[in-house]
């Protein structure tokens, strides 16, 4: 069983840029898929983006061109760089990993393993 550590989460102006990191312990990250989710109150999580287990990325078309994932498997780390950030990905984000094959398609469901998340305010 894998447990995961979100950090990085700030507040930010419009324009700027964040990096998440995610620490994963407890069983090596290559054999997951891992990815990044976000919340705001009152709506439901939605996926941002996520790497495979061949280490593919995969992006939501909201965040495409601007933010990269990427998983370093030596450090049984997830990272995401966040550019251009708009008020709009104000948001907790949260790390998530599943064994499963069905890790692309970034649902909620899909997903098993989650962290306790971090903070992402973007301010105008």
């Amino acid at each position: 069983q894998v447990h995961l550590v979100e950090s990085g989460g700030a507040s930010v102006q419009a324009g700027g840029s964040l990096r998440l990191s995610c620490a994963a312990s407890g069983d090596t990250a290559s054999s997951y898929c891992m990815a990044w989710f976000r919340q705001v109150p009152g709506k439901e999580r939605e996926g941002v983006a996520g790497v495979d287990r061949r280490d593919w990325p995969t992006y939501v078309d909201s965040v495409k061109g601007r933010f990269t994932v990427s998983k370093d498997n030596a450090k049984n780390t997830l990272v995401l760089q966040m550019n251009g950030l708009k008020p709009q990905d104000t948001a907790m984000y949260y790390c998530a990993a599943t064994r499963g094959i069905f890790c692309r398609r970034l649902r909620v469901g899909d997903y098993n393993y989650w962290g306790q998340g971090t903070q992402v305010t973007v301010s105008s």
